[in-house]
């Protein structure tokens, strides 16, 4: 469920891509945050802060902030992965809901490296909390990359954050863990090892695959192939739709794909449900601080007929802010 891939050399600029795969639709806007925006950590609202850059995020249910860039070039992108232990909460430690967790990167930092020394610093607990939509607690890691090319992958091990940083880790996608992911990879054919790569819709697999196909890319002539090429990687990797398996009716599908220029700060969306192409341009945004938050309705602007399509730049509309997932929310059984 989910892939991440970075192209951090494609003529110049830092290229991402990622899939969305769930079973179920996330109902996902996008949502433009103006600098300025005071929020809090979800869980206790011990740690607080303003948001000193803007980003363009999509959501999950407009609750969770799961993918997005901010005004900096940093970009972040939150994915499942089912071995993930966040311990018990403990309130005397730093503490992120985990629908802040991706936000709080976004408003508060402009490289990955600044984001890793805060979490070596801090020490910050991720809390989990429940699906809204009554499923399974989300088991999720965080990719974070940036406009230099630096790249982390942030997961949590007996409740402490273990953080993989460097620029060579370009792919990530689920189950099992990184380091195993890294050793798993090294064993297929012009990866270091020897084993044909590998077709499956498996997390491993599909990191293999990806790491392949990103490595083979050929320097692109332009913003518009770059993002081409990105495309055909991550459609290389999506989870087709189909029947589940027996024993496996949470199967998931590939509901939108995301590629963003990090450098020129390009953010192109796909829905694979919905299927028109849009993109924002973040030089046509006003992230000011007197600017009002707005939202781009995917869930109902994205169709087919009459629908939007190219740039959407302008087509945020203010008048609602994006409220992210309190535990205060759910215990009054939003």
């Amino acid at each position: 469920m989910c892939t991440r891939v970075v192209w951090p050399a494609a003529n110049g600029a830092v290229i991402v891509g990622r899939n969305m795969d769930f079973h179920k639709d996330l109902m996902t806007n996008l949502w433009m945050q103006p600098r300025g925006i005071t929020r809090n950590d979800g869980v206790n609202g011990d740690l607080t802060w303003t948001s000193r850059y803007g980003s363009v995020v999509a959501t999950a249910f407009d609750l969770i902030s799961v993918d997005g860039m901010n005004e900096a070039g940093l970009a972040g992108h939150i994915l499942w992965l089912a071995e993930s232990d966040y311990g018990a909460p403990d309130s005397s430690r730093t503490q992120l809901s985990q629908a802040a967790w991706l936000q709080y990167f976004l408003d508060n930092f402009s490289s990955v490296a600044e984001a890793v020394d805060w979490i070596e610093k801090s020490g910050v607990q991720v809390v989990q909390m429940d699906d809204p939509t009554g499923g399974n607690p989300p088991a999720i890691h965080l990719a974070l990359d940036d406009a230099k090319g630096d790249s982390c992958i942030i997961e949590y091990s007996s409740g402490q954050p273990v953080v993989y940083h460097s620029r060579e880790y370009r792919v990530m996608t689920n189950s099992p863990t990184y380091d195993q992911q890294l050793a798993l990879a090294r064993t297929f054919s012009g990866l270091g090892g020897e084993q044909p790569l590998p077709g499956s819709t498996q997390a491993s697999d599909r990191f293999a695959r990806a790491s392949y196909y990103v490595s083979r890319l050929s320097q692109p002539a332009s913003q518009i192939e770059a993002i081409a090429a990105m495309f055909s990687v991550m459609r290389n990797a999506a989870q087709p739709f189909r029947i589940p398996d027996p024993g496996k009716p949470d199967a998931s599908q590939t509901l939108w794909q995301v590629v963003m220029d990090l450098t020129q700060r390009r953010y192109v969306f796909e829905s694979t449900t919905r299927p028109n192409i849009v993109w924002v341009n973040f030089d046509e945004l006003d992230f000011s601080s007197s600017s009002p938050q707005a939202k781009l309705n995917l869930v109902n602007d994205l169709t087919l007929e009459n629908g939007i399509a190219g740039n959407v730049s302008s087509h945020f509309q203010q008048g609602e802010d994006l409220k992210l997932l309190t535990l205060d929310m759910m215990k009054q059984g939003h």
